[in-house]
């Protein structure tokens, strides 16, 4: 079995979902009493955020480098970023990388296709949803991404940061993103969501809302991982 390695901490909650599901999609897997050996380096959310605030994306990579660094040290033979945004320079990490790196952003990409989704709407931080990295790796297969609009992306950054990463779920919030959906599904004709935030599946825990499938970031994520450590 390969040696999976985690950044991790980018938050807390959205790591221990993906210590919990790993464990719990391996043992799925194969079908036996054993559990998964994996390697997590928890990295602080804070100097991330600083980073990002300051627009300073090469601090953003070599930061997430050192933390990859240690887990090659530590054995891992491939390894994954547990959360979206710092998948805003997952290009520039990825070739410099001492271990093979999964994306997150490619592997929601081959499950929208995998669904046949042309047009989806991306709920994350302000950076994911701002930025470019999402909506180019989806072109290459013609699927369009549309992100709410201006005042409700501040809603969904300041839910995402005053609540569900100090691991606070609120019904009212989760109506709020519900409402938001709704919203895009009447105005843009969205044919789906993309949870592109790992605690937003935390929060949004159904796998559609109305008709409108949510393509959970993790979960895909995690298959991805699983995949690969049984390879």
């Amino acid at each position: 079995m390969k040696t999976l390695g985690i950044i991790g901490g980018l938050g807390p909650e959205s790591t221990l979902d993906y210590y919990q599901r790993i464990i719990a999609l391996y043992r799925e897997r194969t079908g036996d009493r054993h559990y998964p050996e994996f390697v997590i380096v928890s990295v602080d959310l804070r100097k991330g955020l600083d980073f990002m605030d300051a627009n300073d994306l090469s601090g953003m990579a070599d930061y997430l480098l050192e933390g990859i660094d240690k887990l090659a040290a530590a054995g891992a033979d491939f390894g994954i970023i547990s959360a979206n945004t710092p998948h805003i320079v997952f290009d520039d990490v990825a070739p410099k990388s001492p271990i093979p790196l999964i994306s997150i952003v490619e592997a929601t990409r081959a499950a929208a296709k995998a669904q046949n989704l042309k047009r989806l709407a991306l709920f994350g931080t302000r950076y994911t949803m701002k930025a470019t990295f999402y909506p180019r790796v989806f072109a290459r297969d013609g699927i369009e991404l549309l992100v709410p609009d201006s005042k409700d992306q501040d809603y969904i950054h300041d839910k995402y940061f005053s609540e569900l990463v100090p691991g606070k779920f609120q019904a009212d919030t989760r109506a709020g993103l519900l409402a938001i959906v709704d919203r895009m599904k009447t105005t843009k004709n969205i044919d789906g969501v993309i949870l592109a935030g790992t605690e937003l599946p935390l929060l949004l825990r159904d796998p559609m809302h109305n008709g409108i499938p949510f393509l959970d970031t993790t979960k895909i994520h995690v298959a991805a991982a699983v995949a690969e450590m049984l390879s």
